[in-house]
């Protein structure tokens, strides 16, 4: 186990309510190659922290290389509502594009 995801484990374990640290969570177990256990804490970002939006790219990302392409549309159909909520150009144009590619 990584010592980034063992200090992240550590904060989640005490409590943490702040999601980059749910998020970043989620980016370590994608790097350590642990794709269902990162796709599952994506969707936990996405459900505890709903305006956070960039759960949804990677959480799209990640079940697409899953070979999960109706996820990776369901996270994408949400952050791209969420982007558009919060005018979030960046994000929405991303979400949008990769989108495309799941067509």
């Amino acid at each position: 186990m990584s010592k980034r995801l063992e200090m992240l484990e550590l904060m989640l374990s005490k409590g943490s309510t702040d999601p980059f640290h749910h998020y970043a969570h989620a980016m370590e177990l994608r790097s350590v190659g642990r794709r269902e256990d990162a796709l599952a804490a994506f969707e936990n970002v996405a459900t505890r922290f709903a305006d956070y939006v960039p759960t949804y790219l990677m959480g799209a990302q990640v079940a697409d290389e899953l070979g999960r392409r109706d996820e990776a549309r369901a996270f994408c159909a949400r952050g791209i509502e969420t982007a558009t909520n919060k005018r979030d150009a960046h994000a929405l144009s991303e979400l949008q594009t990769f989108l495309q590619t799941l067509a």
